[in-house]
């Protein structure tokens, strides 16, 4: 039996209001420092732009690359998830084979929403794994199955 744990819909919304608002501060400031003749008025003095129309002047570039690059990172990890099937974990580019973990620290799910894979790599160090409800979708149905395969 295969499970997948998508990334979280929160994680994904927390993207894309990020890229929302960049885009719209960038948005402003570019109004604001070119087409708003109130405001350039009220923030030039002796014919050069004070310390917030600079802002605004120059800013608003950095703003929507911020937007963009937000985005980019967004379509790259908009398909992340873990998958558990019947032999090993696959989380990310790392592949641990039930076999070889140790322990799973479950204390603080229920509370914190986050539970401790302890494993051994190939070299035989023991690593730690964390996994957050606030990343991945589903994982109280992952958790069930590692533990299922862990005891036996």
């Amino acid at each position: 039996m295969r499970l997948d744990a998508p990334l979280s819909k929160y994680k994904k919304h927390n993207v894309l209001i990020m890229v929302a608002v960049f885009i719209v501060a960038g948005g402003w400031f570019y109004y604001d420092g070119y087409h708003n003749p109130t405001f350039i008025k009220k923030h030039t003095v002796d014919g050069r732009p004070d310390d917030t129309l600079k802002i605004h002047l120059y800013g608003f570039p950095f703003l929507l690359a911020a937007g963009v690059i937000t985005l980019f990172r967004f379509w790259m990890i908009k398909d992340k998830k873990i998958v558990a099937d019947d032999t090993e974990l696959k989380y990310e580019k790392l592949t641990i084979p039930y076999d070889r973990i140790d322990s799973i620290d479950k204390t603080y799910f229920d509370k914190k929403g986050f539970f401790v894979i302890h494993y051994r790599d190939q070299q035989q160090q023991t690593k730690t794994l964390r996994l957050s409800d606030c990343q991945y979708d589903h994982l109280p149905a992952l958790l069930d199955h590692l533990v299922t395969k862990i005891t036996g």
